[in-house]
């Protein structure tokens, strides 16, 4: 249908909502939102785990086109929060599926400030204030990984996006403009992310080189040698390996420090994949666990994982902030008259992005408001209640737990019953609306796995889930 080509409301007839509304009805909307939010906050602990499937009225009300005409606010509101409900709970306790992210409150502030203000950030000279504060972070996340002098990193839409760019840094160092014969070291629990990337940073399937495994879930290194040799001997370029700092099937640590050793014999490029173990790093058994990392040439991490920061936060630290900018730079004429800062970045010479919105503030905010103490508590909590659950499953003799968690996933399975028997569990487990956990497959099998890492779950919800796990045994 052709919209009308006239407007509904004459010049002296004003829109009832503006473009730019005053200031009565911009605190009206405020706080109909900040009452929503808050509503919503508080009554996370008490939430079912899984909302209801999408009713069809509703589904075809959500689908609608925009009108020509206004609807009022509240309405619309209200629509939001009834398409919110048919959802899994991400944010809530009851979370232990895939990884968590919560998404802290103070976070949310944040983004509402830097929308608002909408500041470009792609160069440095249009918002030096918001671009210091982003740098700021940045360079701190250098140090608390222990990055030399010279790194540098950019904050990222998520791990897909900082990973696509550590391997198109580690392309062009290591390989130039032909890359054909290159190789990249991976194993079958690496990221589906990095496959990904390989594919848009222009490699083949057969480029990327699956390593094996070792008993905990490692990479052998053994066999990457292997791998490595064979390749060389038959003329290819093997140029970059891939650490996981905390794997998404079962939470395992390469032994990152290996590893180091491994790519400096190599002269390979070391990738770390922190997306979803890298922040332990604040506390001291996980900085014990990622040994090694300090030597990564790139390292891939998620504040929406580790931080609890809302989805849609990534970031991508390097050795070197040249090697980043190097495939990534570019000036257009139209940018002739600005002046170049050298004590602050372009992010648009580091990634792939011109155009991006302003993240910074959303990790600035909570992590100054509250203090890395906080964060580092939150973390060391979780990690504790890793180990509580895997204690507690491990004493029932129905369920095995084959691994004890690196980091806080617990993988665990029926000591008999089949893949049907694990699937009806699974379902029972989640119908009981309190919980929400995952599977995977290990070696072919079906496992069940729960991840801690939603900074609102804490041992109260943890010993329900573990006596709902117990209680719904096939």
């Amino acid at each position: 249908m052709t919209p009308p080509l006239n407007p509904p409301y004459s010049p002296d007839q004003p829109l009832p909502y503006p473009l730019e509304p005053d200031r009565d009805d911009m605190l009206s909307m405020l706080r109909s939102v900040e009452d929503t939010v808050v509503d919503f906050v508080e009554g996370l602990p008490k939430a079912p785990s899984i909302g209801p499937e999408l009713a069809d009225p509703l589904r075809a009300d959500l689908l609608a086109p925009p009108a020509e005409e206004p609807k009022a606010f509240a309405g619309l509101l209200d629509q939001w929060r009834q398409a919110a409900a048919h959802a899994v709970e991400t944010a809530g306790p009851s979370y232990l599926a895939y990884i968590p992210g919560g998404g802290v409150f103070t976070a949310a502030l944040a983004e509402l400030l830097a929308q608002s203000f909408n500041r470009y950030t792609g160069v440095s000279a249009l918002a030096q204030g918001p671009v210091a504060i982003e740098h700021g972070v940045l360079r701190w996340l250098c140090d608390v990984f222990g990055l030399p002098g010279g790194a540098s990193g950019l904050v990222t839409t998520g791990g897909s996006l900082a990973t696509l760019s550590a391997l198109v840094a580690a392309r062009h160092d290591r390989l130039g403009e032909e890359f054909a014969d290159g190789t990249l070291y991976v194993t079958e629990h690496t990221h589906r992310c990095v496959a990904k990337a390989a594919r848009i940073a222009g490699f083949r399937d057969d480029q990327l080189r699956t390593v094996a495994i070792t008993p905990e879930r490692r990479m052998d290194l053994d066999d990457a040698a292997r791998l490595i040799g064979a390749d060389r001997a038959a003329g290819r370029r093997p140029f970059a390996v891939v650490g996981t700092a905390g794997t998404t099937d079962t939470g395992a640590v390469d032994d990152l420090v290996a590893l180091t050793g491994l790519a400096r014999r190599e002269e390979l490029w070391f990738h770390v994949d922190g997306a979803y173990g890298g922040f332990f790093q604040l506390t001291d058994r996980g900085r014990d666990r990622l040994a090694g990392i300090e030597a990564a040439d790139s390292i891939v991490l998620d504040p929406h994982k580790g931080l609890f920061l809302p989805y849609g936060t990534g970031v991508v630290l390097v050795r070197a902030e040249s090697t980043l900018r190097a495939p990534f730079a570019s000036r257009g004429q139209y940018l002739q008259d600005l002046c170049d800062d050298e004590q602050l970045p372009d992010y648009a010479d580091l990634g792939p992005e011109l155009t991006r919105d302003y993240r910074g503030l959303r990790l600035w905010l909570p992590l100054h408001l509250h203090g890395v103490a906080a964060f580092r508590q939150a973390l060391a909590e979780k990690l504790d209640l890793a180990v509580e659950a895997y204690d507690a499953l491990s004493a029932d003799e129905r369920i095995q737990v084959a691994w004890r968690p690196d980091l806080t996933v617990v993988v665990f399975s029926l000591r008999d019953g089949d893949e049907a028997a694990h699937q009806e569990w699974l379902r029972r487990i989640n119908a009981s609306g309190r919980i929400f956990i995952s599977s995977t497959r290990v070696d072919g099998r079906y496992v069940l796995r729960l991840c801690v890492l939603c900074h609102r779950t804490h041992a109260d919800r943890i010993r329900e889930a573990v006596e709902i796990i117990r209680r719904t045994v096939p």
